[in-house]
């Protein structure tokens, strides 16, 4: 029987595995696979921050991207949204824009962000939440900072100020996000929250807060206080920055 050769710039293919041959790319870098052990060996050994941004983006993108060079493709998206965090924060669709990222790149790097605020969302609900400020602004800027509209959200918390749970109420405009006096204490109800902490964003990054963010936040806390829910703080988050409405004596 005459042997049959395999197609230049085919796979390996099983029929058993039931895979469709993928094509080799051909910008896939000599000794890639030498250079993402080395990558990996000085994660594991240094720790991330042996990593500069590009190397920690192209580690997480090689995951979901086997085939392809990767480095390319993780400084065009730090060019495209200016920072690691901006990477991360970016909407799904506007990460598949980039020629080469495709779904499975995007929704890796969506992976790692949810990652990161689930950790820091459970840290938070370990312990009374006023006792973390610290690690209450690092999540809500984690969260916010970096997202296009107003996302109005609560953080919802029992008796002893743990965290119960952690919603978006509202998503609105580039510059309002809707939110209801009425709703706030229906949820709190149906929680058995006894305080909130109140948070929106402001994608001008601008965090003076506006007469509207003012009036909404006391009429939140007159309709919780009739039934003995008290509100805490409003945080507006904006670019690497935030304000807290009682530091400020705003209600």
């Amino acid at each position: 029987m005459s042997k049959v050769s395999k197609p230049a710039g085919m796979a390996e293919y099983s029929l058993f595995s039931g895979l469709i041959p993928q094509p080799i790319e051909p910008n896939a870098s000599i000794g890639a696979d030498g250079h993402r052990s080395r990558m990996r060996q000085r994660l594991l050994k240094a720790g991330p921050e042996a990593l500069a941004d590009h190397e920690m983006l192209e580690m997480i993108l090689f995951i979901a991207l086997p085939r392809r060079d990767t480095k390319p493709l993780a400084r065009e998206l730090l060019v495209r949204f200016r920072s690691f965090g901006g990477v991360l924060g970016a909407p799904p669709d506007e990460l598949r824009e980039t020629e080469g990222i495709g779904e499975a790149g995007a929704a890796a790097v969506k992976l790692v962000q949810a990652a990161a605020l689930r950790m820091m969302r459970q840290e938070l609900s370990t312990q009374p939440i006023l006792s973390t400020w610290d690690k209450l602004t690092d999540y809500l800027t984690a969260s916010m900072e970096h997202e296009r509209t107003e996302h109005f959200r609560i953080l919802f918390l029992d008796g002893k100020n743990r965290l119960i749970a952690d919603e978006v109420q509202g998503y609105g405009t580039i510059n309002h996000a809707p939110a209801y006096p009425r709703e706030v204490v229906r949820r709190c109800l149906a929680l058995h929250a006894t305080a909130v902490i109140l948070a929106h964003n402001h994608p001008s990054g601008d965090v003076t807060p506006s007469r509207e963010d003012v009036a909404l936040t006391g009429e939140i806390a007159r309709a919780t206080a009739m039934m003995g829910i008290a509100v805490h703080d409003h945080i507006i988050v904006g670019k690497g920055k935030w304000l807290s409405f009682r530091a400020e004596k705003l209600f």
